[in-house]
């Protein structure tokens, strides 16, 4: 992201503008006393706000219009973009004939956006980053699979704009722990192909979906392997073999597996916050961050210590030294903040002890896994013990046992697919972006409107809804 200015003679500031609107790459900055209604009683913002009609979009028009004809003729989408680049107008510094404004733009966007300013008669000059003023964040979406984990982070919080961008590994983790809790091969199949199907455009009603299809194919792939692995196809119907255990009759071993994979995601994402805490404020914060280096040593003398029983005295007290290491850099961390005295000594307290008890928990938590992969598979074990009981009777029997086998699916895949969807989010936000990030950061807002082209159509609004030259 770089900084820059909007610098155009002021007779050509409009034009200028016009065009920024048109790119829709540059956020522009407000400054004080801007706002819409600031050029007076005769500008656009006071016509629209008399006419007392809310438009459902703003477009700009190449030429200057004539307010007006706007207002007699009800083009409040053309009376609210005046009215947003009044604001922006207002927003400019002068100096003799020269009106400039500061921004924010991509860098690979400035010399395109450059150039289209320059056909109006401005310029788009790169600035040096003013200190202490973090740039706004904007998460790339190049490429389908990348695209479709997007609104997983942006469910979050913005990314602050020094960290890494987690989209790729934050994705994965979250379809992996879907597929684990929701593992059955049959329910993952029919979800891979609801993926295909979104990617070919069906069904017409789910268009706006189909940047998702990626996202929802790979929690099908990744539940089709987890039920391959359980040997569950619908249940346990005897259609796979059992690969690697079966939840309901190896359920401890299950839950350790469950635990061991979490407590390897939250190494990662110690790792994470220590490399975001090294790009927010140095080597410093990220040594004495709970969610650096001091967590990190944290966690793992906690890590050794849990493990004292099967590797013996000496990993205790191995584990019992790095952890008391994490919590001497992590007090030091937050004595800093907390400042002296006897308040800010049980506020470090009590910190450090939330902090201890937070990777016990979070550590935990992740038996869930388990947990809602056993009553996945509880329910299609009752669902394929009904169907199997009911067959045996025959006759007509036959026709209720594929009935219930049909619906019974049906509802378990409903039910399951809900759980497993919002426990994986709850394990992605609370046990693992927790310790990646430590603040929100702010999006990229650039000013975007559709303008007029010269026949008075936008170039992306739909004919026939009025020109400038019949309002005019």
């Amino acid at each position: 992201m770089r900084r820059v200015a909007i610098v155009a003679p002021r007779d050509a500031l409009r034009d200028t503008l016009v065009r920024v609107a048109e790119a829709g790459c540059v956020e522009i900055d407000h400054t004080e006393g801007g706002g819409p209604g600031a050029p007076g009683q005769g500008s656009a913002s006071h016509r629209l706000r008399r006419s007392r009609a809310e438009p459902e979009r703003a477009v700009l028009s190449v030429r200057t219009p004539d307010l007006d004809a706007l207002e007699r003729a009800g083009r409040t989408d053309l009376l609210a973009g005046e009215a947003q680049l009044e604001e922006r107008e207002a927003s400019a510094v002068r100096r003799g004939d020269v009106a400039a404004l500061a921004g924010w733009c991509p860098a690979d966007g400035v010399p395109a956006t450059a150039g289209r300013l320059a056909t109006a008669g401005g310029a788009l000059v790169p600035l040096r980053a003013p200190r202490g003023v973090e740039p706004p964040t904007l998460l790339r979406e190049a490429g389908a699979l990348r695209r479709s984990f997007v609104p997983l982070v942006r469910t979050y919080g913005t990314v602050p704009y020094p960290d890494f961008d987690p989209t790729l590994p934050a994705g994965i983790a979250y379809v992996v722990m879907f597929g684990v809790m929701f593992g059955d091969a049959g329910h993952g199949a029919l979800l891979l192909l609801a993926g295909i199907a979104l990617r070919l455009g069906h069904p017409r009603r789910a268009a706006s979906l189909r940047p998702l299809w990626p996202f929802v194919a790979g929690a099908g792939l990744s539940s089709s392997l987890a039920g391959a692995a359980y040997g569950e196809f619908f249940g346990p119907t005897g259609v796979l073999p059992v690969l690697w255990l079966n939840p309901l009759q190896d359920p401890l071993r299950l839950i350790v597996a469950a635990i061991g994979f979490g407590a390897l995601l939250l190494a990662l994402a110690y790792a994470a916050g220590i490399a975001n805490r090294w790009r927010e404020g140095g080597p410093g914060n990220a040594l004495f961050a709970l969610s650096g280096i001091a967590g990190a040593m944290l966690y793992l003398g906690l890590a050794v210590l849990g493990g004292g029983a099967w590797l013996g005295r000496a990993a205790v007290l191995t584990g019992a030294v790095i952890a008391g290491v994490g919590l001497l850099l992590a007090g030091s961390g937050l004595s800093a903040v907390a400042g002296g005295g006897a308040g800010g000594a049980v506020q470090v307290g009590i910190r450090l002890f939330d902090g201890v008890l937070r990777i016990g928990s979070n550590v935990i938590s992740f038996a869930r896994l388990a947990a809602f992969g056993l009553t996945h598979a509880a329910l299609g074990s009752i669902v394929w013990r009904g169907t199997t009981a009911l067959a045996d009777r025959g006759g007509a029997a036959v026709l209720a046992a594929a009935v219930l086998f049909v619906v019974g699916n049906a509802l378990a895949f409903a039910l399951e697919a809900l759980v497993a969807g919002v426990q994986a989010l709850r394990l992605e936000f609370y046990e693992l972006f927790s310790r990646v990030f430590e603040d929100q950061g702010r999006p990229f807002r650039p000013w975007h409107l559709p303008v007029l082209n010269g026949q008075g159509h936008a170039a992306n609004a739909p004919r026939g809804e009025g020109t400038y030259e019949e309002a005019t």
